[in-house]
């Protein structure tokens, strides 16, 4: 750490930062889309349920049920929080005296670890709920088809598309400062593992949005969270185990000097 370029190092961390802030905050930075009354109208006769259900009832069932932006971005920040939270620790060596580093890292890693456990297995049931809903929802015909168009049939790809470039361009700003920061960042696998992760991440839901006509794109969206939630838990895993392992070699060595 001696040869860390801090300027560098500090870029990675903000733009990590920022990354994190727009995701959690993307419910707010993503406004939802209107339906098109239209397109509404048109899939109410394309189902021959015209006599059974009124375009007024149907936009009145979406204002009722706002949609919103989506859980793959929000999802994006429990795995982007796991890599904060390591390159946080990693800072911290440089403020705060080795010997301190060492006892603490291992315990807030293991508490970060454990948090993110229980925040994921939580995120991922609710994202397996809400997309047995829409399924089940899509395939009922036709009253179930035109519920979900209703709530969940427009969603705003074209402000996700904006907010996945913005932080497609903020990882890979933070993972090239973070070389430049120190080459021997490279020879962390497991670092260098969660940083790919993230951007796997990022450019699956990403896929998944464009991958389906607009209707469809809640749906994917929702499979996308799953598979996030999905690398956030063994990441959390993963490093849980390399925290108590720390702990346990910390307490020995504090046996040792006793």
């Amino acid at each position: 750490m001696d040869a860390l370029r801090k300027p560098f190092f500090i870029v990675s961390l903000v733009c990590l930062v920022l990354a994190v802030l727009a995701e959690v905050g993307s419910p707010l930075l993503l406004p939802t889309k209107e339906p098109d009354p239209n397109l509404l109208q048109a899939s109410i006769n394309e189902q021959g349920a015209q006599q059974d259900v009124k375009l007024n009832q149907v936009l009145q069932l979406h204002k009722d049920n706002p949609p919103n932006p989506g859980l793959g971005i929000p999802y994006l920040a429990l795995l982007d929080g796991l890599l904060l939270l390591t390159l946080a620790l990693m800072g911290a060596s440089l403020i705060i005296p080795e010997r301190v580093h060492g006892r603490v890292q291992g315990l807030v890693t293991l508490i970060g670890s454990v948090v993110a456990l229980l925040a994921g297995f939580g995120m991922l049931f609710a994202a397996i709920g809400l997309l047995l809903l829409m399924v089940g929802l899509f395939t009922a015909v036709p009253f179930g088809t035109i519920a979900y168009l209703a709530v969940w049939g427009f969603f705003n790809r074209g402000g996700a598309a904006g907010t996945l470039g913005l932080l497609m361009f903020l990882k890979v700003v933070a993972a090239v400062c973070l070389v430049l920061a120190h080459q021997r960042f490279l020879q962390n696998k497991g670092l260098v593992l969660l940083v790919l992760t993230s951007l796997l991440a990022t450019a699956i839901v990403s896929f998944l949005h464009g991958l389906v006509p607009i209707i469809l794109v809640s749906i994917t969206d929702a499979l996308g969270a799953i598979v996030v939630s999905v690398l956030a838990l063994i990441w959390a895993v993963v490093l849980a185990i390399g925290a108590l392992v720390s702990i346990v070699k910390v307490l020995k060595l504090t046996r040792v000097a006793a």
